[in-house]
């Protein structure tokens, strides 16, 4: 928790910057800031890259080499340069950054190696399966929390999504468990996933559930994994749910995105136009 308010005081207030000016930076300068040796500088410059998904070979390059940096570290030892070049990267959509990214799965900056799993899913290279899988290898005993906290040794929230994403049918028995694990978060991550490799509705139907929860934090989070599957029959419950009617509205705009995806165009089918009525009710 101390990294991430770290690292959200420096998104806000970089050295020399700010994201509210993020529009007066070029392309050329971004890669020389991230290429230079303020550490502000080269932080918001990773940001940028991806925000703005600047894809050339010299930004790439420049962020694949930000991932083994060792000069930009917090009191805790964590990494945020690696972490943001890692996000970068996953936007970006160049493959020649996954090795870099498998390699950061090996970091002990807990947020490098979410980051770079969660690019890992998004860039939809299936050659980090292995290395994912070795993550769940020892059951489930293995993934409770440190002693005294509720830090978990390992991102296991981004693995289970990465290997629903990278369709790893072949992780099924290693994920499976996970719907049974104390923490809730990671039992609708497990669902997710089995959902997306196998298209049995009783894993949506868990997230649907969850919907009805008394845990606010919760409730988004079901919503958010709905969407991510595009499960058209939660639509209606996402509506309803008592959650902010602004996150409603992206999770119906991911499954309606799915939904259109399926469909023949120009036609719409009826559960398109269901979902479209339904965010039209909560604008």
């Amino acid at each position: 928790m101390l990294e991430s308010s770290f690292e959200d005081s420096r998104m806000q207030s970089p050295v020399g910057q700010s994201a509210g000016d993020e529009s007066s930076l070029t392309v050329e300068q971004a890669i020389a800031n991230l290429r230079g040796s303020d550490p502000g500088l080269r932080y918001y410059a990773a940001w940028w890259l991806g925000r703005f998904r600047v894809s050339t070979p010299e930004a790439v390059d420049a962020l694949i080499d930000s991932l083994s940096d060792e000069s930009d570290r917090t009191a805790e030892g964590g990494y945020p340069l690696r972490r943001n070049a890692a996000r970068a990267l996953g936007k970006l959509g160049d493959r020649r950054s996954v090795p870099g990214l498998i390699q950061c799965l090996a970091c002990d900056d807990f947020y490098v190696r979410e980051a770079a799993i969660q690019s890992l899913a998004m860039l939809g290279d299936r050659s980090c399966v292995p290395a994912l899988m070795s993550f769940l290898e020892d059951g489930l005993a293995a993934t409770q929390p440190e002693a005294g906290t509720v830090q978990l040794q390992q991102p296991y929230g981004a693995i289970l999504e990465a290997l629903g994403v990278l369709g790893a049918t072949e992780a099924l028995p290693l994920i499976e468990p996970f719907l049974n694990h104390p923490f809730e978060i990671l039992q609708y991550a497990a669902a997710r996933a089995m959902y997306e490799l196998t298209q049995d509705s009783s894993y949506a139907e868990r997230l649907v559930q969850a919907l009805s929860g008394d845990k606010l934090p919760l409730r988004r989070a079901a919503m958010a994994d709905l969407g991510a599957i595009g499960y058209v029959p939660a639509a209606r419950a996402i509506a309803s749910t008592l959650a902010e009617n602004s996150l409603k509205l992206i999770a119906l705009k991911d499954i309606l995105e799915r939904q259109i995806q399926r469909d023949s165009f120009p036609s719409l089918s009826a559960d398109a136009i269901q979902v479209m009525t339904l965010m039209d009710g909560l604008l």
